[in-house]
């Protein structure tokens, strides 16, 4: 599945508790750059009834959303949730959201959750199992998802492959799109010593259908992905970079502590379509790769 089978959302933020009241009933007197798209944790809104439901129903009356779980656990070897996948069906039949995204990860094993994206060793077993699993997950979604590459602070010794490589391969195999967190990639390059830069130019620009931007914790001798920090001028950077090869891609910025005023979030997300424009400049076409790649 291509990039062009996607809605060409634009610039949006993530969802969350403490801008329900702004976002369902702007105040004139508090203006905010626009803002184009949501994007929301999907297992908030798995539920049969309440004050969420009610939410997203206004939120999505206003707005494309896009539906974004942490719970998949694409990469563990316990059975696939049939459960949970039929209620994250059942949710977006519900409010249509313009896609479903993931992580490409695994969260727990044995029935058990660890609320925690815990990263994979890269070799093409996990290629080919990860994979298959996601074949599955897209059929029983009846549609194509995103699959998201994590941060991470360790790494195998069974790994045979580059990360980039490894999400290639996956998202090659199961035939599905990515979701290509920039500061993820920044975080991974320091803690791993790798070039950031190597990672964007290994990934296939068709593939690409959303880019996530957050702010990270400099611990010194590691970065931390918190998304509870303003996004750091190297990721700024990053992001222009990747703008540069996969062209206009729909952003979305990640904060979920120390969460700002909604009027901040939104001018973050003005900033990258600022820095988006100012990359591709008024004669490149939406959607295309501004440079041969």
């Amino acid at each position: 599945m291509k990039r062009s089978a996607f809605a060409p959302l634009g610039f949006g933020v993530g969802l969350r508790r403490p801008h329900y009241a702004q976002v369902l009933d702007p105040d004139a007197s508090q203006p905010h750059p626009p803002i184009d798209w949501f994007e929301v944790i999907s297992e908030n809104f798995m539920v049969k009834g309440g004050r969420a439901l009610e939410v997203l129903e206004g939120v999505r009356a206003r707005y494309p959303i896009v539906m974004h779980g942490v719970s998949l656990s694409i990469g563990s070897t316990d059975p696939l949730n049939r459960a949970y996948l039929e209620a994250l069906r059942d949710t977006a039949r519900r409010f249509a959201p313009a896609w479903i995204s993931d992580h490409l990860c695994w969260t727990g094993t044995g029935g058990r959750n660890l609320h925690d994206l815990v990263p994979l060793p890269y070799t093409y077993e996990v290629v080919r199992h990860v994979a298959a699993r996601l074949r599955q997950v897209q059929e029983i979604l009846e549609q194509t998802i995103l699959i998201e590459n994590v941060s991470s602070y360790l790494g195998f010794r069974a790994s045979t492959m580059a990360e980039w490589e490894f999400l290639g391969a996956v998202a090659e195999e199961a035939d599905c799109a990515i979701l290509l967190d920039i500061n993820n990639i920044f975080v991974n390059a320091f803690n791993h010593r790798f070039d950031p830069r190597r990672y964007v130019d290994a990934i296939d620009p068709a593939r690409v259908v959303q880019f996530h931007l957050a702010g990270h914790s400099d611990h010194g001798a590691y970065l931390l992905d918190t998304h509870d920090h303003p996004i750091r001028p190297e990721v700024w950077q990053l992001y222009e970079y990747a703008v540069c090869r996969f062209g206009h891609v729909p952003t979305l910025i990640e904060w979920d502590d120390h969460i700002p005023p909604f009027a901040e979030l939104a001018a973050v997300a003005d900033e990258a379509r600022r820095r988006c424009d100012a990359v591709l400049g008024e004669t490149h076409h939406a959607g295309e790769p501004s440079r041969p790649v």
